[in-house]
């Protein structure tokens, strides 16, 4: 994320997309690529499959996205919102099958990954966990050093990074509450997810500026990102984004990516 408080701020936007079953599916997630620089492609682990894939990368490319992959836990009838209790082999071993899928659909379609980011319960829970971040950084680095991992800024997969000198992006979202430490605030509790749109702006335009955005609890804290995550099935996820863009254009904020 570029900033110039004098002049104008560019700002990355990220969305979780290809998390459907069909073409159909992927034309919803279309209407929303007008209107981010960034896009998470989920790879058949917790959803998404070869055909949602290809489309998805397809239609990222004619609107000049940046392409990433989007594991998760193996566990598409929770939607990989529930911890698993795999192995750390078995578990990297599906990561890695994952990311390796949607890079070989993507070169198959001239295209080239840019980053990795971690789904629902097994990216909140890599960012809590040491050992778990550090084997799947040491994974990432080895099996895809050319991509860069999206995570959360003050999360235990960017101190891995800079442990194994693998390049990271910091992520904040802003249709999520946040706890006071940093981490987000738990599905299961109420108000975790935002959903009114002015909610929305207002986080989004706080973490673009760098400002403090308000916990669970009221408190205050300031989060530094350089991309912010928009979750494609957020409700009224269109609407959204084209709400945030009208009003960023006033404040002279601009959409794109710098990574």
């Amino acid at each position: 994320m570029l900033a110039d408080h004098n002049k104008r701020i560019s700002v990355d936007i990220n969305c979780d997309l290809g998390e459907g079953n069909s073409r159909l599916d992927c034309d919803k997630d279309q209407q929303l690529m007008a209107y981010i620089s960034r896009c998470n492609i989920a790879c058949g682990g917790h959803a998404g499959n070869s055909e949602t894939m290809q489309i998805s990368i397809a239609n990222a490319k004619l609107s000049d996205l940046k392409i990433g992959a989007h594991p998760g836990y193996p566990d598409r009838e929770n939607f990989g919102r529930k911890i698993m209790n795999l192995s750390n082999q078995r578990l990297l071993d599906s990561i890695c099958e994952q990311i390796s899928h949607l890079e070989e659909i993507a070169q198959k379609l001239d295209s080239t990954l840019s980053h990795i980011k971690l789904h629902g319960a097994l990216y909140n829970y890599a960012e809590q966990n040491h050992k778990l971040a550090q084997a799947i950084v040491k994974l990432v680095s080895e099996r895809f050093p050319g991509m860069r991992l999206l995570a959360l800024t003050g999360g235990e997969i960017i101190k891995s990074c800079l442990y194994f000198d693998h390049p990271f992006i910091r992520e904040g979202f802003m249709d999520r509450r946040y706890k006071d430490n940093g981490f987000l605030a738990s599905r299961t509790e109420p108000g975790a997810v935002l959903n009114e749109k002015k909610k929305i702006l207002e986080q989004a335009t706080a973490l673009a500026k760098a400002e403090p955005v308000t916990t669970a609890t009221g408190r205050q804290i300031v989060c530094h990102v350089d991309s912010i995550c928009l979750h494609g099935d957020t409700k009224n996820a269109k609407e959204i984004i084209q709400y945030i863009d009208q009003d960023w254009k006033t404040k002279n904020i601009l959409i794109g990516s710098t990574y």
